[in-house]
């Protein structure tokens, strides 16, 4: 099956040869071309090019996209999507005054979310993730990495994480697994830290790698979570079973997470609201992608990741979600391109390049999406009749999206 879109107003992220990412100066260059058109075949874009080049046959339908845009669809690179239930009175205890640390040491926070997901079945823990995957996909996500860790127990964890292949199995977006054991210290292990650890470094590990239930291993490097020390060791395990490190880190304090990434070659290091010029040093002359998850910010009112002072020093930036009960109850990529837009600086090229390209890049993906590219999966946004691409951070809260196509097929 063979499509032609034409007279495309903007074709947007375009590329005659897939680039690994962008960074620094790059990140505020965004290439298009003007009154285009889109060849797909099957699953794959099998070429595209302004109007004048346009092929009058050779396909089975085509579509006339007059004042209206193309660009890729959404690569969310950092997600809890597989949840149980929500924690909406926790957003109520917060407006009354509690912090997010208060409300976690009083057994709320991944504690609660926890508890929940250990007595849920699998498969209503399928049915309640696979409506947000639903969503996420109508708002233009065509690509999402899930991580477990709500889970705390061997059972509970590997529970997630088969929702998870399930989820890829059954939805034509692209989804990553991701295995976060270490998310929080369960209340059974409170003083036993290193206990718990022991559990996930040998029995959970062995079980995730030998069911490939995983391509990722996280960890959340946190204070009063899991120390450097605590991140090097399980880091060091996870080498093993070549589980590729994608880690929370200095979201609430640096302590030295973004050094514990580049030393153990993490794919990414997300979160980094609070970040020391050391932490930016370390990640230049790497291949770790620093993730920013501005609607936790905005969510929690804890400050945002300096996009600014991380793309003025030359490095890339992947944007996401954080899509969880607790401190993210959205999966909506459009806001995320509007709240880098507003709150932290960002161009609209900056923030487009960072959900697309680079958030693909932070998944493994680059090769397969995150550009209009000959090849490349036919993964794209169909805009609604709008001015330019920057009117879609612009116009925050309204949804400028007419359809999405996923793999070559409308969503």
């Amino acid at each position: 099956m063979t499509t032609l879109f034409y007279n495309i107003k903007e074709l947007i992220q375009v590329e005659e040869t897939s680039k690994k990412m962008v960074s620094g100066k790059e990140m505020k260059i965004l290439p298009t071309l003007k009154n285009a058109f889109l060849v797909i075949e099957n699953n794959k874009i099998k070429d595209f090019g302004v109007m004048e080049h346009c092929p009058k046959s050779g396909f089975n339908t085509s579509v006339d996209l007059l004042n209206k845009m193309i660009l890729p669809t959404w690569c969310d690179s950092h997600t809890h999507i597989v949840y149980a239930g929500n924690r909406e009175q926790e957003f109520v205890d917060r407006i009354n005054g509690k912090t997010y640390e208060e409300i976690a040491n009083n057994g709320g926070g991944i504690l609660n979310s926890a508890k929940k997901l250990q007595q849920i079945s699998e498969e209503e823990l399928y049915n309640q993730s696979a409506k947000r995957v639903e969503e996420v996909m109508s708002l233009g996500t065509g690509a999402i990495e899930i991580k477990s860790g709500y889970g705390l127990t061997k059972e509970a964890e590997l529970k997630m994480l088969r929702v998870i292949k399930k989820l890829n199995e059954n939805y034509s977006a692209t989804i990553k697994a991701t295995f976060l054991g270490a998310h929080a210290i369960p209340s059974t292990y409170k003083n036993n830290k290193n206990v718990y650890l022991d559990l996930v470094i040998n029995e959970i590990l062995p079980e995730v790698s030998s069911n490939n239930l995983a391509e990722f291993i996280d960890v959340f490097c946190e204070t009063g979570y899991f120390s450097v020390a605590d991140t090097k060791r399980l880091l060091k395990a996870a080498k093993k079973y070549n589980l590729k490190p994608k880690i929370h880190v200095n979201q609430f304090t640096a302590i030295g997470g973004v050094q514990a990434g580049v030393e153990f070659k993490a794919l990414s290091v997300d979160h980094l609201e609070e970040m020391r010029q050391e932490d930016i040093e370390s990640l230049k002359n790497t291949n770790t992608m620093p993730v920013a998850l501005p609607s936790c910010s905005y969510f929690l009112s804890i400050p945002y990741t300096p996009a600014r002072k991380i793309i003025d020093a030359g490095l890339p930036l992947a944007l996401a979600t954080d899509y969880n009960p607790g401190s993210t109850p959205s999966g909506n990529m459009n806001f995320i391109i509007s709240t880098a837009c507003i709150k932290m600086k960002m161009t609209p090229e900056e923030a487009i390049n960072a959900a697309t390209i680079n958030g693909a890049y932070a998944m493994g993906l680059e090769n397969e999406l995150g550009s209009i590219c000959i090849g490349k999966k036919a993964n794209f946004i169909i805009t609604k009749e709008i001015p330019s691409y920057g009117f879609i951070p612009y116009s925050f809260g309204n949804n400028q999206i007419e359809t999405i196509y996923i793999e070559g097929v409308k969503v």
